[in-house]
């Protein structure tokens, strides 16, 4: 076990200046070895991975989830309102706004228990990095599977990110507290998330805008970063940042040159600040990116996530089929048998016998069987990759 010890006047600054180790291994008692993908910030994470490992939760800093009406009422909020989301990374916070009287107030501070990687954006697929921009969520974006029963997908990579040719799919907001570039948030409060988020998608709202950023974008935050090879694109995220917080509504974001431009949205105008839109030069490169073998290999590698998964349950359920007419064709033959050394011997020949034979792969017969199982998994494969390349394309 190492110890790390930090002397700053900021939170932020002892983030910035305790340069962990990248891989760490955290003993966690009963509830087994720990990894955690750190490099220079947030060193608590380890000590949130542990607590969440060992069932110590919920963090500290979590709101009182189980009063959530009464938070609502509290603060004159309905559910439904419009929703937008602020996550900081240095600092492991998720801000979830609500809409109330024409402006966006603050609902809820959460911690965030796992995000991968350092400050600064993603920018290739594997990397590790939790993304850094301007993103939306639509009704389309709201996610389940077997391992996130509720997440929402971020939609990486957007306008920006393609326009630098950057790679990543399936970089989620979701629950537990384990991260490959997401934002892990643990399953109590992402369950609070998701209600909120929906409902707001279900009263209308068409994108919920999500705004992450490296760490909190004050001028002294900045100033601790100035060498940082991110620099510049960090003080055109806090152009975004500045906007929010002078009219407390999401600016429009859209794409130019490489760079995100901000237009205010006065409250009286109750706009949503919707997707990003791009000027033509990106639009340009975008289209030339989107064409080239590169983002054809990438686009192709995202796509096969949900097509593996489909092989390996298809796999998994013909295993459990056949072990369950295993189970009955023994049941069959013992109930048979007794049944036989009962009937008498005229009984005996006049009954049918059973043509049904156990699959052996020495017959060619059995061998057949198999290579059609596998030809129709490989095309539900092929078609559920087709699905998911549209889903792709569509981000």
């Amino acid at each position: 076990m190492r110890h790390f010890e930090v002397k700053s006047g900021s939170a932020f600054a002892a983030a910035v200046v305790a340069v962990l180790l990248c891989l760490v291994a955290v003993p966690s008692g009963p509830a087994g070895a720990l990894t955690v993908e750190l490099k220079d910030v947030a060193a608590d994470r380890i000590e949130r991975q542990r607590a969440a490992a060992e069932g110590a939760l919920p963090l500290p800093g979590t709101p009182d989830l189980s009063a959530f009406d009464e938070r609502l009422a509290a603060r004159g909020i309905k559910l439904g309102a419009n929703v937008f989301i602020r996550a900081f990374k240095a600092e492991s916070e998720l801000e979830l706004w609500m809409m109330k009287d024409g402006r966006y107030v603050l609902f809820a501070t959460y911690p965030v228990c796992q995000w991968s990687g350092t400050i600064g954006p993603k920018v290739r697929e594997s990397d590790k990095q939790t993304p850094e921009g301007f993103y939306t969520i639509n009704r389309r974006q709201l996610h389940r599977s077997a391992r996130h029963p509720k997440a929402l997908n971020l939609g990486f990579p957007n306008a920006l990110d393609k326009s630098f040719e950057r790679t990543g799919s399936y970089l989620l907001i979701h629950g537990g507290c384990s991260s490959i570039g997401c934002f892990a948030m643990t399953d109590t409060i992402i369950e609070e998330i998701w209600r909120v988020t929906e409902a707001a998608l279900k009263e209308g709202q068409d994108h919920i805008p999500v705004h992450a950023f490296p760490f909190r974008m004050t001028e002294q935050n900045l100033a601790l970063v100035e060498d940082n090879e991110w620099k510049d694109f960090w003080l055109n995220l806090k152009e975004g940042y500045d906007a929010f917080e002078r009219t407390k509504y999401p600016p429009k974001v859209s794409v130019c040159e490489k760079r995100y431009q901000f237009q205010d949205i006065a409250p009286p105008e109750v706009g949503d600040a919707g997707p990003l839109a791009v000027c033509g030069e990106t639009l340009a490169a975008i289209q030339e990116w989107e064409q080239s073998p590169r983002h054809a290999s990438a686009r192709l590698a995202a796509a096969q996530v949900p097509a593996l998964n489909l092989i390996r349950s298809r796999v998994q359920l013909i295993q459990r089929a056949r072990l369950l007419q295993a189970s009955l064709a023994a049941r069959g033959s013992s109930s048979s048998s007794a049944a036989s050394s009962r009937a008498t011997p005229r009984q005996q020949a006049a009954a049918p016998r059973s043509t049904a034979r156990p699959c052996s792969p020495a017959r060619a017969s059995c061998r057949k069987f198999v290579e059609l199982k596998h030809q129709h998994l490989v095309n539900r494969a092929k078609a559920t990759t087709a699905r998911s390349r549209v889903a792709v394309s569509r981000r």
